[in-house]
């Protein structure tokens, strides 16, 4: 395992994930958006333009990143608690942060959208029943059914890989070539 490319370690899910889990999980969202800001504060767009390995994402594009698949988080629990275990839309991450506006220097606006999502996230996911969080949605991409209790799971390590992807290359700093 490459640990540039999974600092944290390559996700997995836990075979059960308890309401007190749950709770936990919910405030560690809540808690993401003050982590992101202070991993970024004050970052000039030299450093900006660093990344943690040769090939990776730059931080600028890491922030863009995380509000395109935090926005895309919060929507696929809001579909499937409306909906019957609806088809979510995929769409290609990599391809996202390839276009310009996510290799943009300027980072406050993805971190207003994080902020924000967060909010309206965390104050959903609080007003929720234990049986809502069993409400599921299909990705035809990976053809899995995920509950809402699994999804803020992975979206949880996700922000805790990209923190620590933020870190990496603050430290070991790769000037990027794709900028």
């Amino acid at each position: 395992m490459d640990k540039n490319k999974y600092p944290i370690g390559v996700f997995e899910m836990p075979q059960m994930i308890t309401q007190e889990q749950i709770t936990t999980y919910i405030k560690e969202l809540w808690q993401f958006p003050y982590l992101l800001e202070e991993a970024v504060a004050a970052c000039p767009p030299n450093i900006l333009n660093l990344t943690y390995r040769e090939g990776g994402w730059t931080i600028a594009q890491i922030v863009h990143h995380l509000a395109d698949v935090n926005m895309n988080s919060f929507i696929r629990c809001k579909l499937a608690l409306t909906e019957e275990n609806p088809i979510v839309k995929p769409y290609e991450e990599t391809l996202w942060a390839t276009i310009s506006e996510a290799r943009d220097f300027y980072i406050a606006s993805s971190l207003y959208i994080i902020n924000g999502v967060h909010w309206r996230w965390y104050n959903l996911l609080k007003s929720l029943s234990p049986q809502d969080f069993e409400k599921t949605y299909r990705n035809p991409q990976s053809g899995q059914t995920v509950s809402i209790k699994q999804e803020i799971v992975k979206s949880v390590w996700h922000g805790k890989h990209h923190l620590a992807h933020i870190k990496l290359a603050k430290e070991i700093g790769i000037v990027s070539r794709i900028l």
